[in-house]
């Protein structure tokens, strides 16, 4: 394979201005097709095989035109103080501005309080249901905007209105300027490590124009492989991600080969041989991380895995073809001007080097630091769990905050939160006495305040009911009452022949952490057992990607401890402005192993591949390592600032799930970079010694040799002379 890639870099050299031009002209035929292609579709999050989602469909299929799996709105209405809602002039205000909301764009009904038996106790509180045809991500600008109308109508006449409910979520952006302060964090370091403008700028360029590709893909494709707006955000951020890292890693050993005296087709050549190989394979782990989401049985899940691993395959092929075509035009411009003039970089002893041999002197010692550390950090994942937050989670500055602790005031936690019962009496015989027994065995149970009278559909084989549980929506208690009516569900199909589901937002989020918990097992040993096969194959050694899936596991454990402490405990909350502790969001453990796993392969694969270079070539093992310190440490120290620099951005979001986000993915992009390849993969390598590269000889001679490392390309032939195309100094 380096062979390969070497004759590609230098070709890619050679033929600079061809290269760029296509690559320009697939940008702009890529960007054409975006524009004129039909609207994404509208956000799906289908739970195929829980009970929720049967509930919905089944709901879709007896109450035709009800949609039940929709977008919803609940506006709160408080009297002013001293007066009830029930008051004459009140009671007008909150059916004029119901009934305003009646008519509006998308929406399907609009429920008055005071048909709906809706006030407090008290008479000061009133709520009312405003239900949509689409979906919350769906929402039209215009039904959005009406919404806030009526409440502002409401508030006019001296009412408070807070509006509840996830229509409102599809107007959260969140932060909207990441990706700018993230290139631009990235561009300050990225001057500070390579000294250079034109080093710096060329990683940030070919990492745009590769995201710049794979969101016009995606847009393109979006109406014909039903790839809503949603698919792409991991595709923007892993993309920018490894867009950069993968640029960066070529400039770097393009740099060093101009350092060792080569031509700068040449060094081209042999930087993308070598560094490219590495590339390629660190690719193809994050490819398999991305596609392994697939097997968690999430759609949506499923298709943003499969876009960004689109999107990281268009960044390998930028970096393997469009970096040595920039170079071409940058030639020695790449390297520090006092480096220039020299006729290459400085090769003395740097920091990387010196903290290698730091390591070497006390390998035991270090490692046991590095690892009983870790471990101390995901001590508090074992207290993990997971839920969906919901709107008691929001800042308090938030209409949705406020509509929740209103409705907890007035009437209990549980309205926040109710379940929707779903009896199918199809099979009963006699289907209202069904009903009857199910509503009376349901009101029954611990924890339930309420059961409201059944709903029939029009041929009255299926009701519905909604039991108000007495607990929050996220809590373990109203968790626990969900499993509970299922529960009860064969017994009462035994007594009545009637069939009960139990669905509703709170459900659903019940299932989805369900799932997302039962699958995470499954999902480790796809994405970690493949990646440790790839590994074999490049390192050509047993241990070593054991070693690199046992540090990656102990970084996961580590930020999953971080935030276990922060979100759930509440430890340095108020710093960052976490408002409201409560269980992990469900998808942050997959999506955390997702990110965070292909970006550790990538330091792993590019740190390890120049140590195995230098034991390849003749060094002993302890300086194969220093080797490779001194020469990619730098790489892989700014190439995790930058991730981390740019995860943290999204600690000041407002939105708590983004804010767990950015706190995860930066503590466990510092913990695997900097504790673990950095520090545990240097002492566990200097312990094992020339038995770190140990191979079987039947494994030996089935894997097939890749040489990653690229030893043939110095046996090849003469350094040919430059080509008469002139290269840029």
């Amino acid at each position: 394979m380096a062979t390969f890639l070497y004759r590609l870099g230098r070709w890619a050299f050679v033929r600079r201005r061809l290269v760029t031009l296509l690559w320009v002209a697939v940008l702009a035929v890529g960007g054409v097709l975006a524009a004129t292609a039909p609207a994404a579709p509208d956000d799906g999050f289908a739970m195929p095989g829980t009970e929720a989602q049967k509930a919905f469909d089944l709901m879709n299929e007896r109450f035709p035109g009800g949609h039940a799996d929709g977008a919803s709105a609940r506006l709160v209405f408080v009297a002013p103080s001293g007066q009830k809602i029930t008051a004459g002039p009140n009671q007008q205000a909150v059916e004029r501005t119901v009934a305003e909301l009646a008519h509006g764009e998308q929406v399907t009904g609009a429920v008055s309080p005071f048909k709906a038996g809706a006030v407090s106790k008290d008479g000061t509180t009133a709520y009312a249901t405003v239900s949509y045809s689409a979906k919350a991500g769906g929402l039209s600008k215009g039904a959005t905007d009406a919404l806030e109308q009526a409440a502002r109508h409401g508030r006019d006449a001296g009412l408070t209105v807070e509006i509840g409910g996830n229509a409102l979520n599809a107007k959260h952006e969140a932060g909207g300027h990441s990706e700018v302060i993230g290139m631009g964090l990235s561009a300050v370091v990225l001057v500070i490590t390579f000294g250079s403008l034109a080093a710096a700028g060329l990683p940030l360029l070919t990492a745009v124009v590769g995201v710049g590709l794979g969101m016009a893909a995606i847009t393109a494709l979006g109406s014909t492989l039903g790839l809503s707006g949603t698919t792409g955000t991991l595709a923007m951020m892993l993309g920018l991600a490894v867009g950069i890292d993968y640029a960066v890693f070529i400039v770097s050993r393009y740099r060093a080969e101009l350092a060792e005296g080569h031509t700068p087709q040449e060094a081209a050549g042999r930087a993308v041989g070598t560094a490219g190989s590495a590339v390629v394979f660190a690719g193809l782990t994050v490819v398999i991380a991305l596609a392994g989401l697939s097997v968690v049985g999430i759609p949506l899940l499923a298709k943003m895995g499969l876009a960004a691993a689109g999107t990281v395959v268009v960044a390998v092929l930028v970096a393997l073809t469009m970096v040595p075509a920039l170079l071409g035009f940058i030639g020695r411009r790449v390297l520090p001007r006092k480096a220039r003039k020299g006729g290459g970089e400085p090769t003395k002893e740097n920091g990387g080097a010196r903290w290698a041999r730091f390591v070497l002197r006390r390998p035991l010692a270090v490692l046991l630091v590095g690892v009983i550390g870790l471990g101390v950090l995901a001590a508090p994942a074992l207290d993990l769990r997971l839920g969906l937050p919901g709107d008691e989670s929001k800042p308090a500055s938030t209409t949705q905050r406020r509509a929740y602790d209103l409705v907890s005031e007035a009437f209990g936690p549980g309205y926040n939160g109710p379940l929707t019962v779903v009896v199918d009496a199809k099979g009963a015989s006699d289907p209202k006495a069904a009903v009857s027994e199910v509503a009376k065995t349901v009101s029954g149970l611990p924890g339930v305040v309420t059961v409201s009278p059944p709903r029939f559909n029009k041929t009255g084989d299926t009701a519905l009911l909604n039991a108000i549980p007495a607990t929050g929506p996220s809590t373990a208690g109203t968790k626990d009452l969900v499993h509970a009516i299922r529960g009860h569900a064969a017994g009462l199909k035994t007594a009545t022949g009637a069939s009960v589901l139990v669905s509703g937002t709170t459900a659903m989020n019940v299932d989805v952490s369900q799932k997302l918990s039962d699958a995470l097992v499954p999902y480790l040993a796809v994405v970690v057992g493949l990646a440790v096969l790839l590994l074999l194959v490049v390192f050509r050694s047993v241990l070593v990607p054991l070693k690199a899936a046992l540090g990656f596991l102990l970084s996961v454990a580590a930020a999953l401890g971080a935030v276990v402490a922060v979100f759930q405990w509440g430890w340095l909350a108020d710093l960052i402005g976490v408002e409201q502790t409560g269980p992990v969001m469900s998808l942050m453990p997959i999506f955390m192993i997702g990110v965070v796993f292909g970006l550790a392969m990538d330091y792993e694969v590019f740190l390890v591949t120049r140590i195995r270079e230098g034991f390849v070539h003749g060094e002993p093992p302890g300086e194969a390592i220093v080797t490779g310190f001194r020469h990619n440490a730098r790489v892989v120290t700014a190439a995790a600032f930058i991730m981390i620099a740019v995860f943290a951005g999204f600690v000041g979001s407002s939105e708590p799930m983004v804010k767990m986000m950015g706190v995860g993915l930066a503590a466990a992009v510092a913990f695997d970079a900097f504790v673990v390849r950095m520090t545990i993969v240097p002492a566990v390598l200097a312990l094992l010694g020339r038995r770190a590269w140990w191979l079987p000889r039947r494994l030996d001679r089935l894997i097939p040799d890749v040489d990653v490392e690229g030893s043939k390309l110095h046996t090849a032939a003469p350094e040919p002379a430059p080509v008469r195309e002139s290269v840029v100094v």
